[in-house]
């Protein structure tokens, strides 16, 4: 395989890559009703800074037409700022032969194929993973307000109807809950003890519970494996554009071939970076810092409320006991 050839191997790889996972955002977001999205919108700089105006509805008040006329404390038209910020993460290096290829008669092409498409499924597993464990460790911050515990298990329906619940009048803004795939055959098997069609298939992967859209995916951060505590299951309830994932832009892949082994070596490497960014939530530069890991991006100390209320976030979860 010479040298020249591995050069387009090189781009093709890149160009698949690109447009595999952007055909795969585009089902993803549109089957989870744009609750977590997954953009290819570009993320400049550490950190992406969105501003938004502060309600102002409590400025409303009494006036008694009879009383002196005191001086009246004015409210002000103050914006508040949510922030995002940009992760980092690499691929490989993934390593053959490229002997191995002519040896069984395979073309470059099938090599390029496999290398994007598992990079592209990886890194769209990736992002969807850590944004879900962003939204439950700043959910989970939220306690009571944007908490049910429903902690004797296992989780039923009612559990998560109470979690939208924390809502109020603003539960309707929920929609899509998000579950691993135990949970989601935990309620189907509730449904079938109960006689009950609460389920209606529209896909895959997606399902309907109480009106709204279920994303069914085993991301680690709802459910505690081994148990160390008693709400060790846990159900999203997440309102649309709870968790937006940008595109980084600047995807680099490299193809290196060397010698000075029995046999000739090549070897792939990938470098990415994309964006993160919470509903009503500000990443946190002190305490989070820039080009955060896996672990940081799950801390909810590290994701401080900018919106005025809670019910003006990211969502709800319901948490339970395994059994």
């Amino acid at each position: 395989m010479a040298l020249t050839n591995m050069k387009v191997f090189n781009r093709e790889v890149q160009t698949a890559t690109i447009e595999t996972l952007a055909q795969m955002i585009d089902k993803f977001n549109g089957a989870s009703g744009g609750a977590i999205t997954l953009t290819n919108a570009a993320f400049e700089g550490d950190y992406r800074y969105e501003n938004f105006w502060k309600g102002i509805h409590t400025a409303i008040r009494d006036v008694d037409r009879y009383a002196t006329n005191a001086a009246q404390a004015a409210t002000n038209l103050e914006q508040l700022q949510a922030i995002g910020v940009k992760v980092a993460g690499g691929f490989g290096p993934i390593q053959w032969e490229p002997g191995q290829l002519a040896w069984v008669q395979k073309a470059p092409g099938e090599a390029v194929e496999v290398i994007s498409r598992n990079l592209a499924e990886a890194l769209l597993q990736r992002q969807l993973n850590q944004a879900i464990a962003a939204l439950v460790a700043a959910i989970e911050a939220g306690t009571t307000n944007t908490c049910y515990d429903g902690n004797t298990g296992p989780l039923t329906y009612a559990d998560i109807n109470n979690a939208h619940a924390l809502f109020g009048d603003q539960s309707g803004l929920i929609v899509a809950n998000v579950m691993d795939g135990a949970q989601y055959h935990s309620l189907v098997g509730q449904n079938l003890a109960n006689a009950q069609n609460l389920f209606q298939a529209s896909g895959v992967n997606i399902v309907d519970i109480l009106g709204k859209r279920v994303i069914v995916t085993d991301a680690p951060a709802l459910r505690e494996t081994p148990s160390t505590t008693t709400n060790d299951v846990k159900v999203l309830g997440l309102v649309a554009g709870a968790a937006t994932v940008y595109d980084g832009s600047d995807l680099i892949t490299n193809i290196e071939t060397t010698n000075g082994k029995e046999r000739i070596v090549t070897t792939f490497q990938a470098d990415f970076s994309y964006g993160l960014a919470l509903k009503g939530f500000a990443w946190d530069t002190a305490t989070g810092g820039k080009s955060p890991t896996s672990t940081e991006l799950a801390t909810g100390a590290n994701w401080d409320k900018v919106a005025t209320s809670w019910k003006h976030t990211a969502g709800v979860m319901a948490l339970a006991f395994n059994k």
